[in-house]
């Protein structure tokens, strides 16, 4: 049992997200160890994605990319097309009502082991729904597979475990790729609200939107507005006020950060809450930036690391020696369970895994 498998495990994590820093940082790789050792445990496994993955050839580089692959028993969530590439027998069990271009999302159940290309629901709503049939079809573990530049499968409100697949294609070196993948743990990583923060807004994160408190709690503005219009409407409504808290409950992007660096400047003390890491669309050195003012920075929800692995290959050049890079990777992030699936596969996971039952 590998040390990452070990974290999910143990941990109790039914819905395991598995995102790249960039595109070819091993996340299908590593995906397909964690099916792997599911079946092995003999637990029944779900499969969806946020985007398509397990298609031959990479769209932006012109590679082979590795294939998805499933085991006798595992139910997948899929665009219906793409059961017309799968090269595994499978048995239809329901449609979602689920639309997307490649067809309606339905879901089978894999009769043999063998390759799937796999496109699931792009929509956080539609991917809780596809979740909960996967569970209804005997999904003890549901695993959802990343797209590049989408994070919100990560979500707390979607999955309870991330893994995080990095690696050479990161470019720049090993340093480069040890800094760029500690921001991003950064931002993953910020701590969730305690309980009484919750509370106070709840009714925020229920309804949507932006809101402000005063330092002793009292509401004072509340707003359904999306978060990238809502910057200046934030600074309107905390002109003059003896602000203590702030909260958004959608994507933070640079206007709308600037408008919270503004007010912490303002507010010493400030507390800002986010829904999570994943809709934080800022460097980690802003993250710096706005604790030196004094500001304190929480997630609704925290996400839950499971852990992160370690690709030394990339399809541009620059490889980096493997044990090297998880070395060296271990020693940057030892909070987390740091892994390269390939370095540690048993022999049975090199020819796809267990032989099934």
């Amino acid at each position: 049992m590998s040390q990452l498998w070990r974290r999910i495990h143990d941990g109790g994590m039914a819905t395991v997200a598995v995102m790249g820093m960039t595109k070819n940082t091993g996340k299908t790789v590593a995906l397909n160890h964690l099916m792997a050792c599911a079946a092995r445990e003999r637990l029944g496994v779900g499969l969806t994605s946020i985007g398509r993955d397990g298609e031959e050839t990479d769209a932006v580089f012109s590679i082979p990319k590795p294939p998805v692959f499933v085991w006798p028993g595992t139910v997948v969530a899929t665009a219906r097309d793409t059961l017309l590439r799968a090269r595994v027998r499978t048995r239809w069990l329901a449609g979602t009502g689920i639309d997307s271009p490649m067809g309606e999302i339905v879901l089978v159940k894999a009769l043999g082991a063998g390759e799937m290309e796999v496109a699931g629901a792009s929509r956080s709503a539609d991917q809780i729904a596809s979740i909960e049939q996967l569970r209804r079809c005997g999904a003890e573990r549901v695993f959802l597979d990343g797209a590049l530049g989408r994070s919100q499968h990560a979500s707390p409100a979607i999955a309870d475990g991330v893994v995080l697949a990095t690696g050479a294609a990161l470019g720049g070196g090993l340093a480069d790729v040890l800094r760029k993948t500690r921001e991003r743990l950064t931002l993953l990583s910020i701590p969730g609200a305690e309980a009484a923060l919750c509370a106070r807004v709840a009714p925020l994160f229920e309804a949507g939107g932006v809101g402000l408190w005063a330092r002793d709690g009292t509401p004072l503005w509340q707003a359904p507005i999306a978060s990238l219009n809502a910057a200046d409407a934030l600074l309107r409504a905390a002109a003059g006020a003896d602000l203590g808290l702030a909260a958004v409950t959608g994507a933070v992007g640079r206007k709308l950060w600037q408008a919270f660096d503004s007010l912490a400047e303002r507010h010493p003390g400030l507390h800002i809450v986010v829904a999570d890491g994943t809709r934080l669309f800022v460097d980690a050195a802003d993250l710096a930036a706005l604790a030196r003012r004094g500001a304190r920075l929480v997630a609704w929800r925290a996400i839950r690391l499971a852990g992160v692995t370690t690709n030394p290959f990339s399809p541009l050049g620059g490889h980096l020696d493997a044990a090297e890079l998880l070395a060296a990777a271990r020693a940057a992030f030892p909070e987390h369970a740091v892994a390269d699936v390939v370095l540690e596969a048993q022999p049975q996971d090199r020819q796809h895994g267990p032989v099934a039952a």
